[in-house]
């Protein structure tokens, strides 16, 4: 490929109008570029337009904004974003399995994100991480209020200005303060098929009704727990011969290959937020 030529998304919303994909692909015509892929969703309920453009070409990324500012309706949102590697911070407490998934699919191309950095409120996973030769930062919360916690840890987070924040088993309940700092860029994966079964324990609130499925949700964080905007969710089969103890065993599978598929998803600039829902193109 000529060193000139980049890949970038293109992501648009606004309200739904005639000719709304005529506009915007003639705008990237005109500025010679190639459309690579193209993905479009009408909300009828919200009457709001999204669009996913995967572009080639010699970008001007000032003038194409323009353009594309000045045909489309008022209050609309366009983002063009880089195709380029991007950069997380992992936050963990003592379960692997999530960890331990990441961490190969970027050592061996599953994933294309660098991960920075990963920050444990307990070193449990510290021998783990570093033979991956990542950083590993305890920040403990030993003797710390909550709030004293987060900001010690964002204080760490800041250090590699992460694109996202992602939560493989971090067992603590972020401040409004912390979530506040990363909108829409901290990703959850939540043991339960949200939104049942919220908060902690949530196979043991699963055994107790005598639930046929277990699943896991990916999801951002906001400020009401567990409620966040769903990004993926799976499910699995059980049965009455399961333990609690066994739904957790058969339900880290899960968890695993949800987190791993939404943060894909995001980094591939398909997840468009929109109001506490996902629009995944």
């Amino acid at each position: 490929m000529n060193l000139d030529v980049q890949r970038k998304v293109l992501r648009t919303i606004c309200p739904d109008a005639k000719g709304l994909i005529s506009k915007i692909t003639n705008i990237c015509y005109k500025h010679q570029l190639n459309i690579v892929q193209n993905s479009e969703f009408v909300d009828h309920h919200t009457s709001q337009f999204f669009m996913r453009t995967e572009l080639e070409g010699r970008f001007n990324d000032e003038t194409l904004m323009a353009d594309l500012n000045d045909a489309l309706p008022e209050h609309s949102v366009c983002e063009l974003h880089s195709t380029g590697k991007q950069k997380i911070v992992i936050l963990v407490t003592k379960e692997a399995h999530c960890l331990g998934d990441l961490l190969m699919k970027s050592a061996y191309g599953g994933l294309d994100v660098e991960i920075a950095a990963v920050i444990g409120n307990h070193d449990t996973l510290k021998t783990l991480v570093e033979r991956f030769d990542i950083p590993f930062h305890l920040v403990s919360h030993d003797d710390l209020t909550r709030d004293e916690h987060d900001r010690q840890m964002i204080a760490q987070i800041n250090h590699y200005q992460p694109d996202f924040v992602v939560l493989a088993k971090y067992m603590r309940i972020l401040t409004p303060n912390f979530v506040q700092h990363y909108p829409n860029q901290v990703i959850n994966i939540h043991h339960s098929f949200l939104p049942a079964f919220i908060g902690a324990k949530p196979y043991h609130q699963a055994y107790t009704r005598g639930v046929k499925i277990i699943g896991a949700t990916a999801h951002f964080v906001n400020d009401n727990l567990d409620e966040g905007p769903i990004i993926m969710q799976d499910v699995i089969h059980v049965d009455h011969t399961y333990s609690a103890e066994d739904m957790m065993r058969a339900g880290r599978d899960v968890e695993k290959n949800v987190l791993s598929g939404a943060l894909f998803e995001v980094l591939s600039q398909r997840v468009f937020v929109y109001g506490n829902r996902t629009v995944i193109l």
